[in-house]
């Protein structure tokens, strides 16, 4: 593992175990140059309550590694949590800065009602 990916996840840490103590789902995010994912998780870390991504057969026929499709991956989020019968989520950003990608995902998907 690259040196890089391995300090991201070691900032992840600090954040994980603080959701973890608060016992809230948590929204994470995946980004990869080409594509963002982003899943809702059960506090017990063992069941994804809801799951979006670039990669479905929809979002992929137009650009999918920019801050405009991961805005549309934050309000399609936001839509399947509110349909699952959640509203309170934690955001783990792991390791990500708040920025480009990451922060349009997150306003999105606040727009479209997670509070968080």
């Amino acid at each position: 593992m690259s040196e890089k990916k391995q300090l991201r996840l070691r900032r992840s840490l600090k954040a994980r175990h603080k959701i973890r103590e608060l016992g809230e789902n948590r929204l994470t995010v995946n980004r990869t140059p080409r594509h963002i994912y982003a899943q809702i998780i059960a506090p017990c870390g063992g069941q994804v309550l809801a799951s979006a991504s670039t990669v479905e057969k929809d979002l992929r026929s137009g650009a999918t590694g920019n801050a405009d499709a991961a805005a549309k991956i934050g309000a399609l989020i936001a839509e399947r949590a509110k349909a699952a019968g959640i509203t309170r989520v934690a955001f783990d950003r792991a390791g990500y800065k708040y920025h480009g990608r990451v922060k349009a995902l997150a306003e999105a998907a606040r727009e479209g009602g997670l509070e968080f």
